[in-house]
């Protein structure tokens, strides 16, 4: 009897709950160790090291388990090796794996229970991408590499179109890239971005822009197209490998077919004036300025003040910034350069036919010298360069074309221009200028009583910015042109005929009737249209030895 109850007692002591605990949480174990030795492979983490580790911790977790004589504290022991183990390894994987691929964070737990397609949609901030080839891009796949570059990319453009970025600069530095927003002409610092989500930004852009997502390298050029709303704009996105990694330029395109002469900031006399060129059967007109000075906006508006469907109007480009209607657009390549040259170019235009001809970049003499002929043989030709002045245009144009007589033959008129910013409408602020600074920049003081400057950035009881919902608190929005312009009788060009010196050639203008930018400057300040120190910081020369401004 005592040997039976004894037998009956042992049989008692394996609980057949423990023992179903037991050999699930064993069986459990398995499909963790295949995701342990599947993901590490996808990870490029050591695929047996961590399986093993794995494993083992396991194996030993168990046998701790088995002989262990409380069962709730082997359980403990359990829970504890392999839990351990496993989150060490996703510490490992997540340190070797962009952000949307970690997991067990609060953002991957969030997740989970989160509807991953509206997550998307929202994180779209209503813009949908346009591909260079004219294709709708898809919201991509949850937790992808292009879910994560499509995000970064939407924040980036949604931030760039309300700050009203005309250009974007991503620079690879040491630890990440950093930022810079163009706004209205100035270079405007933004946060850094990390290596990680740039490099996903960069190969969604070059998918979406039809460029090779593997070249590093060598420049590459595409464009893509944004709607939000009602609302297109289309950006070139330009691409460049350097030592410290791949640089981004986006650069938004603006309207420039759809621009008329009253829009550039002409003078209404100046507006006039030139309006007359599109009746002109035969010469030649200059248009100049510095760099970024808005050269191309009145080139192209010159151009398109011309009849394009009662005229054969062409272009020589070494890079157009947009597409002209009813303009043959002809660019200069660099793959050009091994079988002809800029000149070499322009002759085969003009031998085709056309009648009106614009010539961007029209830095070299041959180029020049073709130019002042065809405006000698019947034909219209618009030539673009660089120059700070009229005075200085004229006389580079004279050096380009050392035959005087030819250089000034057809000679119709010259323009040189700078871009102001435009005081923010809603924000600025009227103030009352000091008499000598009337008196410096010639404006009567007596007629001028409140000047208008940008208004100062207010904040809330907790020190936040209150931004203008307009300038976002730049105190500026958009920018316009002020001008110098001149278009010259056969009396002034029989004097530029003798003229040798730029002091002359500006004498001569000054004596012809144009005024100077900055009278033209001032002029917009007084309507209160920009701000004094906005025309001093552009009209001022830059100093010697001074880098250019990009």
């Amino acid at each position: 009897m005592p040997m039976m109850t004894a037998a009956l007692e042992y049989g008692g002591y394996i609980s057949l709950i423990k023992l179903i605990v037991y050999v699930g949480l064993f069986f459990a174990s398995m499909p963790l160790v295949n995701w342990v030795h599947r993901d590490s492979q996808e990870v490029r983490a050591k695929v047996t090291r961590w399986t093993s580790v794995v494993i083992g911790a396991t194996a030993v977790a168990l046998l701790l388990w088995l002989v262990m004589p409380m069962f709730i504290i082997g359980l403990l022991v359990y829970l504890i090796a392999v839990g351990t183990a496993s989150l060490v390894y996703v510490m490992h994987r997540n340190s070797r794996v962009a952000e949307f691929e970690k997991v067990l964070t609060a953002a991957h737990i969030k997740s989970v229970f989160v509807n991953e397609n509206k997550k998307m949609t929202s994180a779209s901030k209503g813009l949908s991408f346009i591909t260079a080839n004219g294709n709708e891009v898809p919201l991509p796949k949850p937790k992808s590499q292009n879910a994560f570059g499509f995000m970064t990319a939407c924040n980036l453009f949604s931030d760039a179109l309300w700050k009203r970025a005309s250009e974007v600069i991503l620079s690879p530095t040491g630890k990440g890239f950093s930022c810079v927003y163009r706004v209205d002409g100035m270079a405007v610092k933004q946060e850094d971005k990390t290596r990680e989500e740039t490099e996903y930004f960069i190969q969604f852009l070059k998918q979406v822009g039809d460029l090779d997502v593997e070249e590093r390298r060598k420049p590459q050029r595409g464009s893509i197209k944004l709607f939000k709303e009602d609302d297109q704009t289309e950006w070139e996105v330009v691409t460049a490998g350097s030592t410290a990694g791949e640089q981004v330029i986006l650069r938004r395109k603006e309207e420039y077919s759809l621009m008329k002469l009253n829009v550039l900031g002409l003078d209404p006399k100046h507006v006039e004036m030139l309006s007359a060129i599109r009746d002109i059967e035969e010469g030649l007109f200059i248009i100049s300025g510095p760099k970024k000075s808005g050269v191309t906006s009145s080139f192209y508006t010159l151009l398109r003040s011309h009849d394009p469907f009662m005229n054969d109007i062409n272009t020589l480009e070494k890079r157009p910034v947009v597409e002209l209607d009813n303009i043959t657009q002809n660019i200069f390549k660099l793959s050009d350069t091994g079988t002809s040259s800029y000149s070499q170019k322009l002759q085969s235009i003009l031998r085709l036919g056309a009648n009106i001809v614009g010539v961007a970049d029209c830095e070299d003499k041959d180029c020049a010298k073709l130019s002042a002929i065809a405006a000698s043989n019947g034909k219209v030709v618009h030539v673009a360069f660089e120059a700070s002045s009229s005075a200085e245009a004229l006389a580079k144009w004279f050096k380009l074309v050392p035959d005087r007589s030819l250089a000034v033959k057809k000679l119709i008129g010259v323009i040189n221009q700078r871009l102001v910013r435009k005081l923010c409408e809603k924000c600025k602020q009227a103030y009352q200028p000091n008499p000598n600074l009337l008196r410096k920049f010639n404006m009567p003081a007596d007629k001028i009583k409140l000047l208008y400057r940008e208004g100062e950035i207010e904040y809330d009881k907790h020190g936040r910015p209150l931004l203008c919902d307009q300038c976002q608190g730049t105190g500026f929005v958009g920018r316009t042109a002020v001008f110098e312009a001149i278009i010259f009788g056969d009396k002034a060009r029989a004097i530029l005929k003798k003229v040798k010196t730029p002091q002359e050639i500006a004498t001569l203008l000054r004596r012809a009737g144009m005024p100077y930018m900055q009278e033209q400057a001032i002029k917009k300040v007084a309507t209160g249209e920009t701000s004094i120190h906005e025309v001093i910081r552009v009209l001022t020369p830059p100093k010697a030895g001074a880098k250019p401004k990009k």
